[in-house]
């Protein structure tokens, strides 16, 4: 099975890639969600959590709120929350893939959005970005009801989108249209689907 890891910066569409790679019938793995399920009344990492950022759990339930005002700006902060979010993630990653390997998919797909930040590239043995202009990503950002400082908060910890790009096995242009992002999204899907075929047959 081949893995593709899948990654773009905030607002660069990688959320309807994924999308998009489930319609193809590809499983998808999406770290964001493993997160929340974490977070959720609950979830494994809750009380590590409630531990570590006093405050931020009350009856049972995170302030997604405070603790992002928490982490945000301090540096610090944020290694201690990613440490006790990334092993759990990293479990429920390799849970999956066994799944997809178990179910016999040729192609599975990991949804990670730090995937060059925290070295996940490595698991990956395709690394696909997709990626937006600037203003247009920024747009997008803002249509969620982020502020300027937010965006520009979240994107000074975010590999730029270049040397993302530069990276890459593939690169998936969102800037468009929707309907030509599919279109390029489909002839990746045939292009690795077709590979995979021919490494079985050898």
């Amino acid at each position: 099975m081949r893995v593709i890891g899948l990654t773009g910066g905030i607002g660069m569409g990688k959320s309807a890639a994924a999308t998009m790679f489930r319609r193809l019938g590809l499983p998808v793995f999406d770290a964001d969600a493993a997160v929340h399920r974490l977070q959720a009344p609950g979830g494994a990492a809750l009380p590590e959590i409630a531990r570590a950022f006093p405050g931020t759990v009350r009856d049972g339930r995170l302030d997604r709120a405070a603790l992002r005002a928490s982490v945000l700006a301090d540096p610090t902060a944020l290694r201690r929350l990613e440490a006790i979010l990334h092993p759990m993630v990293r479990a429920a990653e390799r849970r999956f893939l066994a799944q997809a390997r178990a179910h016999g998919h040729p192609l599975a797909v990991l949804d990670i959005p730090l995937l060059f930040e925290t070295g996940g590239e490595d698991r990956a043995d395709i690394v696909v970005v997709v990626s937006a202009p600037g203003p247009v990503q920024r747009a997008r950002v803002r249509a969620r009801g982020r502020s300027d400082a937010e965006i520009a908060a979240i994107l000074a910890r975010q590999m730029p989108d270049a040397e993302k790009r530069r990276r890459a096995h593939y690169v998936v242009r969102t800037g468009l249209s929707r309907h030509e992002s599919q279109r390029r999204l489909r002839r990746l899907v045939r292009q690795l689907r077709e590979e995979a075929g021919r490494k079985e047959e050898a």
